[in-house]
Parts: structure tokens; C-alpha cells; sequence
């Protein structure tokens, strides 16, 4: 059996732990920095988060007339340090990969951000788009937090 394939991108963000966290979870903040037109030619349909552990998760963007929707399921929420996810697309079923993100506060009220996104071997030829599409939107993710504006998660 050969070893699972892993893309693994790092980022420092100024903004604490707790933010970077909590805009993983919220759809407004998922529509601010992982989808949409400030990120890459694409429309945002549908966000929609259940953020427990077993909640799924479901984000539909219409790329070029193509609709295409981004699925999981919550595997381990440990704010604000550890996020784990399955990923996949909605026609991959059952074929998913996971998402690690790991976040550690820094002294400074900033934050160091680890995700490893851990895929099977017919992903091999994969791993550095899959790497540079989240450095792409970890850097959205950065600029906006810049912009100071409060991460409210929707009541339970």
C-alpha cells in the first residue's frame, strides 16, 4: 500500500487564533476568502456549514457554467487550534481526502497556521496545484482579516 499524498502549505497571519478559526466555520467569511470573485473567476451559489463535529458541509460555485460543489463532513473541531475535514466534490462521492489545519497563537496576538491536506495516491500529480490553490486563498484569507472586521459564527 503506497503512502498517502500530502500538501502542506504554512502561513503567519497577524490576526489571533480565535479569528483565523472562526473564519473557517462562518459562510460569509468562506464567501470572503476561499470562493468567489475575489479569489478566482468563479460565482458563489450556495455556503452552507453545520460546524460540529459530524456536521457536514456543502459549498456550491458556479465556475464557467459549471457548477461544482464542494463537500465534507467535520471530523474534529478543537477551537482555535485544530480544525480536521473531509474534502471532496459532490460527483467524487464517496472519494474524499482530509484537511488539517492546525493553528498556534502566537505572544504577539498573531497566529501560525499549518494545513496538510492529505490525499490518495491517484492525487500525486495533483499535490502542487492543491498546495498553491490554498497558499492563494490563505493569503485572501490574511487580507481580509486585515481589514479588522469582526468573525461572528451563526448561533447554534
Amino acid at each position: 500500500m503506497s503512502d498517502p499524498v500530502k500538501a502542506v502549505v504554512s502561513r503567519r497571519f497577524s490576526a489571533s487564533a480565535e479569528r483565523v478559526y472562526d473564519a473557517w466555520l462562518d459562510p460569509h467569511w468562506i464567501g470572503r476568502w476561499m470562493y468567489g470573485p475575489q479569489v478566482r473567476n468563479e460565482r458563489i451559489v450556495r455556503l452552507a456549514t453545520e460546524p460540529r463535529v459530524g456536521g457536514r458541509f456543502s459549498y456550491v460555485v458556479d465556475r464557467q457554467g459549471l457548477e461544482v460543489d464542494h463537500v465534507g463532513e467535520y471530523l474534529e473541531l478543537d477551537r482555535p487550534q485544530l480544525l480536521v475535514f473531509t474534502w471532496g466534490t459532490r460527483d467524487s462521492l464517496p472519494d474524499t481526502s482530509r484537511v488539517v489545519v492546525e493553528i498556534a497563537a502566537r505572544a504577539d496576538g498573531g497566529c501560525d497556521l499549518t494545513l496538510t491536506h492529505i490525499m490518495g495516491t491517484a492525487w500525486a500529480g495533483y499535490a502542487d496545484k492543491v498546495s498553491g490553490s490554498w497558499r492563494l486563498m490563505l493569503g485572501t484569507l490574511d487580507r481580509v482579516l486585515a481589514e479588522n472586521i469582526p468573525v461572528t459564527l451563526p448561533s447554534s
